[in-house]
């Protein structure tokens, strides 16, 4: 049985996001091939995570064994979180731009399952390289939205494309390699034209042969 967590972290509604509908999607294609498949969801974009303040910081820097009532409460969250991704085979993410970067929303959960001794180890003996991934073998898809077009390597907006660059750069506490990213977009939403419904259209067919392969070959 293959697990999935679908995050969405769009501020908009079911009826408007359009990276809530390819996560639909994708999940709708999904169990069509695999009806027994496990869904968890995760909705930051409605259910914002806390964001990191200096408690986080000292209850995740303090070692388990000596972590107070306080601490381990201030952790709760993150601790669910992590839970969640390393039950996964895949992390489904509807991750839409905004202002050319992730929503505040998807960067705090970011912040929240990046932490020592559970995602990562850090170890100055090894060098000027000392962070470690504790996670490995999770596929990650992105389902995104712009507004714009041309951000991807090449393109016109590139040089302004923060959003699946930074993804990318975090990916590793996900246990998510390099290669195993797959990032589907829909551009020109402010512009309300035939490009924009052909982005819509070449998008849901990306995502639904993403959701075929990937239901056959994973793990």
């Amino acid at each position: 049985m293959t697990n999935i967590l679908k995050i969405d972290a769009s501020a908009q509604s079911e009826e408007r996001s359009l990276s809530r509908s390819l996560t639909k999607l994708f999940i709708e294609e999904f169990v069509k091939h695999e009806p027994d498949a496990r869904i968890v969801t995760r909705d930051v974009g409605r259910s914002p995570p806390p964001f990191v303040d200096g408690a986080f910081i000292q209850a995740a820097f303090t070692p388990p064994a000596e972590r107070e009532q306080g601490m381990i409460d201030t952790l709760a969250a993150s601790d669910q979180l992590i839970d969640e991704i390393i039950d996964a085979d895949i992390i489904l993410l509807g991750a839409p731009m905004y202002n050319y970067g992730m929503p505040a929303a998807l960067k705090a959960w970011f912040d929240q399952v990046a932490r020592i001794g559970r995602t990562f180890s850090f170890d100055l003996a090894r060098g000027d390289y000392p962070i470690e991934p504790m996670l490995e073998g999770k596929k990650l898809v992105v389902l995104s939205s712009r507004g714009e077009f041309g951000f991807t390597p090449g393109g016109p907006r590139a040089h302004l494309n923060a959003l699946d660059p930074a993804i990318a750069a975090c990916a590793h506490y996900l246990g998510v390699a390099k290669g195993d990213i797959e990032t589907i977009a829909i551009e020109y939403q402010e512009f309300h034209d035939e490009r924009h419904d052909q982005s819509i259209a070449e998008a849901r067919a990306k995502t639904i042969q993403s959701a075929h392969r990937i239901c056959r070959h994973f793990p």
